[in-house]
């Protein structure tokens, strides 16, 4: 049960990870549960469209829209109480979308998130032996999510390939990443993902921002669902 003490309280939107294509709001039911009591925050988990159904940039489109009414109710009450504040968390292809919504908010004006919370998110677009990233090459196979994996969600989420370089895809492609929420990012130290997380919050970072990057040792990948 969560605590109120007559203060209003804090909204994070949540959207789940599996790739773009897989997962729903029933398997995150727990994980939302444990969130809503341990930060003491109303957590909102949005069930938005999948690939390959629904290719980039619908599901996106969905996260966006959801967080912008949540924004606007936010906003109308905290005319009339103390402030509440707008957390958006995801984790793996949910972290990307949650950085992605961000990114967007910034360039729309239509609402500012407070904080961003990205548990191993997906930041870049190559997961080949080219990657510039080691974890991919070391942690590609054999670590419950593989980088053969990754690059078939990629494929079935990105359906037009000149939008693999949108950094509405790969936010790490964003040429200017200022002006974001204060951002904490967890990563898996056995996640093929992690490289590219953690230099997302380098740059950040870089970019004057509020970041906080925390690795867990021992880790795989979806280890909130684990």
């Amino acid at each position: 049960k969560v605590k109120s003490n007559n203060k209003p309280l804090d909204i994070m939107m949540f959207f789940h990870g599996g790739g773009w294509v897989t997962g729903n709001v029933d398997n995150y039911t727990s994980i939302c549960g444990n969130m809503a009591k341990q930060t003491n925050c109303v957590v909102v988990s949005v069930e938005y469209r999948l690939a390959p159904e629904y290719p980039f940039p619908e599901g996106l489109e969905d996260c966006y829209n959801v967080t912008k009414r949540i924004a606007a109710s936010i906003r109308k009450a905290n005319k009339k109480s103390k402030k509440r504040r707008l957390i958006l968390a995801g984790d793996s292809a949910g972290g990307n979308l949650a950085a992605v919504v961000s990114l967007l908010a910034r360039k729309t004006s239509d609402f500012t998130p407070d904080i961003q919370m990205l548990f191993y998110p997906s930041c870049y677009n190559d997961y080949s032996e080219n990657s510039p990233f080691e974890s991919v090459r070391l942690y590609g196979e054999d670590y419950v999510l593989t980088s053969k994996r990754i690059r078939e969600y990629m494929e079935l989420y990105v359906q037009d390939k000149k939008d693999l370089n949108s950094p509405l895809v790969a936010p790490l492609l964003a040429k200017d990443l200022s002006k974001q929420p204060d951002t904490l990012i967890i990563t898996a130290e056995f996640d093929p993902l992690r490289d590219e997380a953690e230099e997302y919050g380098l740059k950040l970072k870089e970019a004057g921002n509020s970041v906080a990057v925390y690795r867990m040792e021992d880790a795989l990948h979806g280890f909130l669902s684990l």
